[in-house]
């Protein structure tokens, strides 16, 4: 019998499904795991991601677009370096044309039973 993957995981499955060039925030994935309220433990799951290479975390911020989780990545400006390297347009800590670049996976993505 498998067992019920834990919610941190089940975020990491999430973002890795994430394209490249796109981002998604906080609140889509709470929502699409069945976890509507808990936009901030899914920040707390991407805080631990960041060692994580098969994660993209670079690709979760917040419901405006912004790059609230850029202090843990190393370096400065590291999650904006990485978002620009996929062509996704940053300035002044926000994404810009976020609806443009937005992937909902509520939308994309078949819900989970």
């Amino acid at each position: 019998m498998a067992l019920e993957p834990n919610f941190f995981e089940r975020v990491y499955e999430v973002v890795k499904l994430i394209p490249s060039g796109r981002v998604t925030s906080y609140g889509a994935i709470a929502r699409y795991i069945g976890a509507a309220k808990s936009a901030r433990m899914v920040g707390w799951a991407m805080n631990k991601a960041h060692d994580l290479e098969e994660v993209p975390a670079q690709r979760v911020v917040n419901r405006l677009g912004l790059l609230t989780g850029k202090h843990h990545f190393g370096g400065t400006n590291a999650m904006q370096q990485l978002l620009e390297s996929e062509g996704v347009v940053v300035r002044d800590n926000q994404i810009q044309n976020f609806e443009k670049v937005f992937w909902d996976p509520n939308k994309e993505l078949v819900k989970p039973r």
